[in-house]
């Protein structure tokens, strides 16, 4: 069983899922976002994905996370975004042991709402969300292209490579294809027909939309929608 809702901080997502007896693996897609887990007694930082992670699951385990937009974590955190690609990191080895375990106190005794107030004070001391990053996460998700989206914000293809790879792990590209899917595969699970949600996403057509969902997703968009 899964359940989420949106999170105080702005963006964010508070989600939980339980185990069902015939569960084996949870099949995590890349979105651009980063999390944080209270995962077996301890939280845990699950890095930005550039394909999809395969989630051993067993029944009855729950699993609690606080989903970040993309951008967010790193600053939270204090470590680049680009440290923690394809990863899955204790937080007590990104934070100092007295931090690291004052935190995991607070969030065993009350997971949801620490975890919410744990990233909301972060990034309030952190001095809030870098308004750059949020413009290049929002003309990215618009379809905007790298080039213009560099054009935009007066800086070279370098220096877009430069922002992004702190803040999301990976270069705008990869922000922008990921981001891509995630549009049409939405629109599909609205009920779009796959080869209008493709267009409507900015594929060429429905097997381009087939051939970049398997090497992001490691399956079909048939696939995923059945699941």
């Amino acid at each position: 069983m899964y359940e989420e809702r949106a999170a105080g901080l702005d963006g964010a997502v508070l989600w939980r899922r339980t185990a069902e007896p015939d569960d084996r693996t949870s099949r995590v897609l890349p979105d651009g976002c980063m999390d944080l887990l209270w995962w077996g007694g301890q939280i845990v930082v699950a890095g930005p994905d550039t394909i999809a992670y395969l989630s051993e699951i067993h029944a009855g385990d729950t699993l609690l996370g606080l989903r970040l937009p993309p951008g967010i974590a790193p600053t939270v955190l204090g470590v680049p975004a680009s440290e923690l690609r394809d990863a899955r990191v204790p937080l007590s080895a990104l934070w100092p042991d007295k931090v690291a375990r004052e935190a995991a106190e607070r969030v065993a005794a009350d997971p949801g709402a620490a975890l919410e107030r744990l990233a909301a004070s972060r990034l309030t001391a952190a001095g809030g969300p870098d308004p750059i990053v949020r413009r290049i996460v929002a003309g990215l998700r618009a379809g905007t292209s790298v080039g213009a989206m560099a054009s935009a914000l007066n800086l070279s293809a370098r220096q877009l490579q430069r922002r992004c790879l702190p803040a999301f792990g990976y270069g705008p590209k990869t922000l922008a294809r990921i981001l891509r899917m995630g549009r049409a595969l939405d629109l599909a699970w609205r009920g779009t027909a796959l080869a209008t949600a493709a267009a409507d996403a900015g594929y060429a057509d429905q097997a381009h939309f087939t051939r970049e969902v398997r090497a992001l997703a490691g399956t079909t968009p048939t696939t995923l929608l059945a699941a």
